[in-house]
């Protein structure tokens, strides 16, 4: 099979058991998107969506990911973009290359995790001070 140079998007709940080629699957409930990969060896991709891995863009018609797809784990070892359905193919990066980015991505992973933890310890305390509902409203609800 050869490269694809374009994919169609499906929004789904659960990732199809045996996932079509040429179709980029979106479950929004999972944070993920999966699709075989496009240089045509027919694995399976799948992308995890956060802020610390890939973003999703839907614009109301198609779907882009960034950054790109390094499918360095791959024998294929394939490289491309997804941006508005359309699949760019980048350049095949050496083993050091690969070697650098996924460092760079695991730095970037400890520090977006590192940032998260500051931003939980600093939610105001004042957000744990719910007042208590009254006792009425409280034996009505353990008689509901």
């Amino acid at each position: 099979m050869s490269r694809r140079r374009a994919l169609s998007h499906e929004f789904v709940e659960y990732i199809p058991e045996v996932p079509a080629g040429g179709i980029i699957y979106v479950s929004i409930q999972f944070s993920t998107a999966l699709h075989r990969c496009c240089c045509g060896c027919g694995v399976e991709v799948a992308t995890p969506i956060s802020p610390a891995d890939w973003q999703l863009t839907f614009d109301g018609e198609s779907v882009s990911l960034y950054p790109s797809i390094g499918n360095w784990s791959l024998a294929c070892k394939s490289h491309y973009w997804i941006r508005r359905n359309q699949v760019i193919w980048a350049r095949r990066w050496s083993a050091k290359e690969i070697e650098e980015g996924r460092t760079q991505d695991r730095l970037a992973t400890e520090e977006y995790f590192a940032e998260a933890g500051d931003r939980a310890a600093r939610v105001p305390v004042t957000l744990a001070l719910v007042p208590k509902a009254s006792l009425w409203l409280r034996l009505r609800r353990l008689w509901s």
